[in-house]
């Protein structure tokens, strides 16, 4: 059992708890997984964050960093005589020397998962099936069922969702786009590069390669309603056959690269193409946010930053970002993201 936090935490970069549980229960060991069941007063890491820890595991974060240590003196006494924990801190805590600087209570349950536990094998079955989970527990009692399933929690118990593993798809070859690429995957994205007739070599860092074409490639890969496509080749024949794929799909984010001078070209070039006006409504170009910078790393950070935006926009329900299924529902003559002025003017060259 890992006994002390390392000296930086990079443990805590990793926020979804299943890659956690799945190494753990590949090497055939327990964890235990701390969870946010209750906060009040608001706190650093919402309802719903986990913790893993376990022999050779240790991954999420729960607060900055006022009370990992201790939790992982739970975490182990747990994993030692396998009851569940309920954990104050704040107001109303056992433990007062644990001081939370920003003034909330969290509550956290701890709980013990055996390698052969069947909600967590459930979990990883679903996440491997790119399928949305319910996970329902008291600590003493788990389930884990298809989000469509109808599982209700019981008095006692908490719940909360798991959504597949976002995937980022980029098309392109520059340094722009290597960057946007990069950075995806660094921000926890199953990332993709496409670069059609690219080297055989793929690129430097961890992201998926292919060589294919735009809609060879896409179809590979899968446009689910948990992708983003962003389109950064500057070239306009392979852009307009990534869009008309990418527009038309369940993708819930769908950008391009290129001068707000040219998106009206693009946009007659896709009526052309037979893209209907509610799918062309889904496009944000220019790309990225209006963080006024042009350097590729500054345009991946813009990018990655519109798409995180645009992702938890459509889970919350809001519309205030403009997100895909607002646009979507606008009438063809609304001004769309694909026109709005606000957007950030990344490139003159596309």
């Amino acid at each position: 059992m890992i006994h002390t936090l390392p000296d930086w935490p990079t443990f805590g970069l990793g926020d979804d708890a299943r890659p956690a549980l799945d190494l753990a229960r590949a090497a055939g060991e327990p964890a235990a997984l701390a969870t946010i069941v209750g906060l009040d007063g608001g706190g650093p890491r919402p309802v719903g964050t986990q913790m893993v820890m376990g022999e050779t595991v240790l991954s999420g974060f729960l607060s900055g960093g006022c009370l990992e240590g201790d939790v992982l003196g739970h975490g182990r006494a747990c994993l030692a005589d396998g009851a569940p924990r309920r954990l104050v801190y704040g107001a109303g805590s056992p433990w007062p020397d644990i001081r939370l600087l920003c003034g909330a209570r969290i509550d956290i349950l701890v709980e013990r998962l055996a390698p052969d536990d069947a909600a967590v094998g459930r979990l990883i079955e679903l996440w491997r099936r790119r399928e949305p989970a319910l996970w329902i527990s008291d600590g003493e009692r788990r389930v884990c069922a298809a989000d469509a399933a109808g599982a209700e929690p019981w008095p006692g118990a908490f719940s909360r969702r798991f959504e597949p593993t976002p995937k980022l798809v980029v098309l392109g070859a520059d340094p722009t786009a290597l960057a946007i690429a990069w950075l995806g995957a660094e921000a926890g994205f199953e990332t993709t590069l496409v670069r059609p007739k690219g080297p055989e070599a793929p690129p430097p860092f961890a992201v998926a390669y292919s060589r294919d074409e735009p809609a060879e490639a896409l179809q590979a890969v899968g446009l689910d309603r948990w992708t983003a496509v962003a389109v950064a080749t500057h070239e306009a024949e392979t852009d307009h056959a990534a869009l008309s794929v990418a527009l038309p799909s369940p993708a819930f984010y769908v950008g391009a690269l290129g001068a707000r001078r040219r998106a009206g070209d693009r946009m007659a070039w896709l009526r052309a193409a037979g893209v209907d006006e509610v799918a062309i409504a889904r496009l944000r170009t220019p790309i990225g946010l209006a963080i006024g910078g042009k350097a590729p790393w500054e345009v991946a950070v813009s990018v990655i930053a519109e798409v995180t935006e645009v992702r938890y926009a459509r889970t919350s329900g809001s519309t205030s970002t403009g997100s895909p299924a607002a646009s979507a529902a606008a009438p063809a003559g609304r001004r769309t993201r694909a026109s709005a002025p606000a957007n950030t003017e990344i490139s003159e060259e596309s």
